[in-house]
């Protein structure tokens, strides 16, 4: 079933969305990579605040290359969700539910993904060109020594994912 998850989200939105839906994010989308994570990671773990509220907001798996004159960003494909493992389990405990990135997952964040009602959605390898054209305006928040891997929020529109773990859980193992 193909859904529109609205950023920042309601709880209610999430728990519609089931494993295998299509999901179109619109909205605004934050932008982090593993080393983002090990600061949000570290961050939590000092009791110091966030440069951003996890709850009811998303984080997408992608490092920007340099944006063409006029354009808000580069191309903007997804990266390996794994290299973000160690941290979200932790991450999503703290709140941040919903995760846009490519690959699989351990099994320790889809259980933290069941224990909270979060999601995982997959973005399209390969489809860099496809997500820029998405995405509206861009800017650095937070990390700015960090360059592309610098903490990003997007504003997005018509941003394709797929529901690979649902909020109860269930992964998505392909079409019935």
């Amino acid at each position: 079933m193909r859904r529109i998850l609205h950023l920042p989200y309601d709880e209610e939105e999430l728990l519609a969305i089931e494993a295998g839906d299509e999901v179109i994010l619109e909205g605004t989308l934050y932008v982090g990579r593993d080393q983002v994570h090990r600061r949000l990671f570290d961050a939590l773990g000092n009791g110091e605040d966030l440069p951003f509220p996890f709850h009811g907001n998303a984080i997408y798996y992608m490092g920007p290359s340099p944006a063409l004159p006029g354009f808000p960003i580069g191309a903007a494909g997804p990266t390996t969700s794994a290299r973000m493992d160690p941290f979200s389990p932790s991450l999503v405990k703290a709140g941040l539910r919903v995760m846009v990135g490519k690959g699989p997952r351990k099994e320790e964040v889809r259980q933290s993904i069941e224990e909270c009602g979060g999601l995982y959605l997959q973005a399209y390898g390969g489809c860099g060109a496809l997500y820029s054209s998405c995405i509206r305006s861009s800017s650095v928040i937070a990390y700015p020594e960090l360059g592309p891997e610098a903490l990003l929020c997007l504003s997005v529109s018509s941003f394709p994912t797929v529901c690979i773990i649902d909020p109860r859980g269930v992964p998505f193992t392909g079409r019935a």
